[in-house]
């Protein structure tokens, strides 16, 4: 019987991470997924087939003691997907107080780069493995989250120095940036009236949103031997919000185009 692949998915109860969580159980891994306290369904994780333990990314020992219960459990870990993230609030950087960014760097940066560490360390010293870094196409642009998009940023350039440093070893490090993801938490934001979703989806080249089912095919490609000679990138995954945002200043993406002359 071939081995399972054994898959860590961090932020794995909801949104983009439940998302991974479900794809990957999908086509036969063995999946673990970490989440703070009270986060996940029991129910949902049996009836997945997949096992939830709780871990705070920030918390350097939960980090070691949960790889080390995990490897002890079930085996050494073939996979890593960081997505335990938190979002901003938009505040100007007279509002935005510093125990507010502070804990946003601390989840989004250092316990992305936290989990490589540990788990990738591991993956280092056995030969094989990959990890897939959830960043943000705000990490690309100018916009108003002065704590969110730089350690997103960071995301990605710490995605590129892992990369380079485990490539021989064995360990491929990527990134997705994934643009506006209609995640439960954005569907109740648009229903309290806090986004419009015509904000979101005016400038992407595809005219919509992505869903986090998108973003999971992504990782899933990413981690699969079909992608064994991509290492250090940061793949967006945005609908074209990144080609068609500055379409603005010349009137904004074209609409679509009907063709009637029955061609292709």
């Amino acid at each position: 019987m071939t081995k399972k692949y054994l898959s860590v998915v961090t932020g794995g109860s909801s949104g983009i991470g439940a998302a991974c969580v479900r794809h990957l159980a999908k086509r036969g891994d063995l999946v673990v997924a970490l989440d703070l306290p009270g986060t996940w369904s029991e129910a949902k994780m049996k009836e997945l087939g997949v096992h939830a333990y709780a871990c705070d990314v920030t918390d350097e020992q939960a980090v070691r003691d949960v790889a080390a219960m995990i490897e002890a459990k079930h085996g050494h870990i073939s996979a890593l997907v960081n997505s335990a993230g938190i979002l901003q609030r938009r505040l100007t950087p007279d509002k935005l107080t510093m125990t507010e960014w502070d804990r946003v760097v601390a989840v989004d940066q250092r316990g992305t780069y936290l989990a490589c560490a540990v788990f990738g360390s591991r993956m280092a010293e056995l030969g094989a493995g990959a990890i897939v870094n959830i960043a943000s196409i705000t990490s690309m642009r100018s916009v108003p989250l002065h704590a969110y998009a730089p350690a997103k940023a960071a995301v990605a350039s710490m995605t590129a120095c892992l990369a380079a440093e485990w490539g021989r070893a064995g360990v491929r490090v990527n990134a997705i940036s994934p643009g506006y993801v209609l995640t439960e938490a954005l569907q109740a934001a648009i229903d309290r009236g806090d986004r419009n979703p015509e904000d979101l989806t005016s400038q992407a080249a595809m005219g919509r949103m992505v869903t986090p089912d998108e973003i999971a095919d992504s990782v899933g490609f990413l981690l699969s031997p079909a992608a064994k000679a991509i290492t250090g990138i940061n793949l967006p995954v945005d609908a074209g919000w990144l080609a068609g945002s500055t379409w603005q200043t010349y009137g904004g993406v074209p609409p679509a185009q009907t063709n009637t002359s029955g061609g292709h």
